[in-house]
Parts: structure tokens; C-alpha cells; sequence
């Protein structure tokens, strides 16, 4: 077993969405199928767990957003 498996909260970073690591932000741009704008405004929007950012898109409150 590697060791990156036994470390405590890797399962939890898992699903938290960083947008200070590239290869982070596209992944999950490319696994949610938004833009790297999109998926920025959401995780500023409604947190960086996956979970919520997922809800956000599907619920469509995206969209109802006004304008800043």
C-alpha cells in the first residue's frame, strides 16, 4: 500500500475543488463540463466542495444571477 493512500483527509481533498492548482481546475472544468470562468465564478459562489458546485450548475441558480 503507498503511503498517499493511508494519509488522513485525502479522500476529503478529493472532493474539494482548488482553483490555485491548473491541473486541478481543468480536470474539474473538463469532469463538469463548464468553462475555467464558469467554474470560478461558481466556487467563489457556493464554496469549493465539489458536491455544492455540482448542485449549483444543476439547479440552474446560475442563471439567475444578476449582474454585479
Amino acid at each position: 500500500m503507498s503511503k498517499e493512500k493511508n494519509r488522513p483527509g485525502r479522500s476529503a481533498d478529493r472532493e474539494r475543488i482548488s482553483l490555485t492548482q491548473e491541473h486541478e481546475l481543468r480536470g474539474w472544468s473538463k469532469r463538469l463540463g463548464v468553462s475555467e470562468e464558469r467554474l470560478r465564478a461558481a466556487v467563489g459562489r457556493v464554496g469549493n466542495l465539489a458536491y455544492d458546485v455540482r448542485a449549483y450548475f444543476l439547479s440552474g441558480r446560475e442563471k439567475d444571477r444578476s449582474p454585479d
